[in-house]
């Protein structure tokens, strides 16, 4: 797996290693095993030749579904080194086209319940800890970037890069301005519009503000298929969208 890919395509490449059907066989035992396997085990299991399950072992790996090692070894020491083992890799596979990632809206959500203060509602905590989130992670780009001082089209490309992670499928639709094709919480946000886009303009906001561009906004800007929120070159307050 090439260390450019996008995480939407490196989920894609991942997926495609587990078309060919030996190789599925063998990404099931690994995980039924509940337990590191060796590739002598492998080819018993799956009656192939050690060669080609270490061949088959080894595009699983690559493709980051199976993890590695080589045990310590036990009782009296033995010559050499012990025999690799392998066994399911952390994390889990999930694809969705286009992107969605409930996961991070559960998890804001979350915090803001366990985070909530005093008096403080429930919508205004969420929106307030989505905030703080996007400003967490914009503080940890600059701080990973040092891009220096940010101008509008800089800026606004800068956001791109995260906004095609976390699956907004961002799109420039002039040098000053980023739509946004996808949004990743949908269908929850049909249900509650009101809060989470209001945590998604708040996470989108708190980015903006960690990565300190001071040239870029982000506004509401609601299009029947789109994000609910664009990316634009800030305005003096009351300009109208274009």
């Amino acid at each position: 797996m090439t260390s450019d890919m996008s995480p939407a395509d490196a989920k894609l490449e991942s997926l495609s290693v587990l078309g060919e059907g030996t190789r599925r066989q063998i990404f099931a035992f690994v995980r039924r095993a509940h337990r590191p396997v060796t590739r002598e085990e492998v080819a018993e299991e799956v009656r192939i030749s050690r060669k080609l399950a270490a061949f088959h072992l080894d595009k699983l790996v690559d493709a980051g579904l199976l993890g590695t090692r080589y045990p310590a070894p036990d009782g009296l020491r033995k010559v050499g080194r012990q025999p690799k083992v392998y066994e399911p890799a952390d994390g889990t596979l999930q694809i969705s086209i286009p992107e969605r990632r409930h996961e991070l809206l559960a998890a804001l959500l979350l915090r803001a319940v366990l985070g909530a203060g005093a008096g403080e509602s429930a919508p205004g905590a969420a929106v307030r800890t989505a905030g703080q989130h996007g400003r967490e992670l914009g503080d940890r780009d600059r701080e990973r970037l040092r891009p220096g001082r940010l101008g509008a089209e800089r800026g606004l490309t800068l956001c791109e890069q995260m906004l095609d992670e976390h699956g907004f499928e961002p799109a420039r639709e002039a040098p000053d301005r980023v739509r946004l094709r996808n949004c990743p919480f949908h269908p929850l946000a049909a249900q509650a519009p009101d809060l989470v886009c209001g945590m998604n303009h708040a996470f989108l906001s708190g980015y903006v503000e960690g990565l300190r561009a001071t040239a870029v906004e982000a506004v509401l800007a609601p299009r029947p298929g789109d994000c609910c929120v664009q990316l634009r070159h800030a305005q003096a307050p009351g300009t109208p969208l274009p």
